[in-house]
């Protein structure tokens, strides 16, 4: 049988629950990684979400077991990192759009070939090539290596607004952050 609670996070719970529960959770991959501080929810009810036509060979992951990784290729250039949630079946996962660097800064510089820790993992794209995230990752359980998640500090204060990048479902308040984080993608409007 597949864990579905990690780092204190139940992956079986609605997309939303899971994205806004992932802020301040340590992710590392093959010791490499940082302390989540935005996300976004799709589930296969919102028309925005890649699980809204159905399973595909491209998106099949989404529908797996939860507390997996489904990653997928946009627009052709950047791979993107998702975290599955709910039930087998149901597609729906949470993207993960940045992090605050925390482990292996030097290996995310000379993938990144970037020198400010903000722009290491400040969106999906850039995250994923400073921690080496590929298609090979895709599928894999977040339960076990290469993947380590460890618990959020108690007490963070998050905020939510409209997800980044889409033209569907653009007012559905699904992306969520740490508040006053300098490591978002983008600032999130008052």
């Amino acid at each position: 049988m597949a864990i579905s609670t990690i780092a204190g996070i139940d992956f079986l719970a609605p997309a939303e629950t899971v994205a806004q529960q992932l802020i301040g959770v340590t992710v590392l991959i093959d010791g490499v990684g940082g302390r989540i501080v935005e996300t976004e929810a799709y589930d296969h009810e919102d028309p925005a979400s890649h699980a809204f036509s159905g399973p595909t060979d491209r998106n099949a992951s989404m529908f797996g077991p939860p507390a997996h990784a489904y990653v997928y290729r946009s627009y052709g250039i950047h791979w993107c990192l998702n975290f599955v949630c709910q039930e087998v079946g149901h597609g729906a996962g949470v993207l993960i759009r940045a992090l605050e660097p925390v482990a292996g800064l030097d290996v995310m510089r000379a993938r990144r070939d970037a020198v400010d820790e903000r722009l290491l993992c400040s969106g999906p794209g850039k995250l994923c090539q400073a921690l080496g995230v590929t298609r090979a990752h895709n599928g894999m359980a977040l339960s076990g290596r290469p993947f380590e998640l460890l618990p959020a500090a108690p007490g963070l204060t998050l905020v939510a607004g409209p997800r980044i990048g889409i033209s569907k479902a653009v007012d559905v308040p699904w992306r969520f952050g740490l508040a006053g984080s300098k490591f978002v993608s983008r600032r999130f409007k008052p």
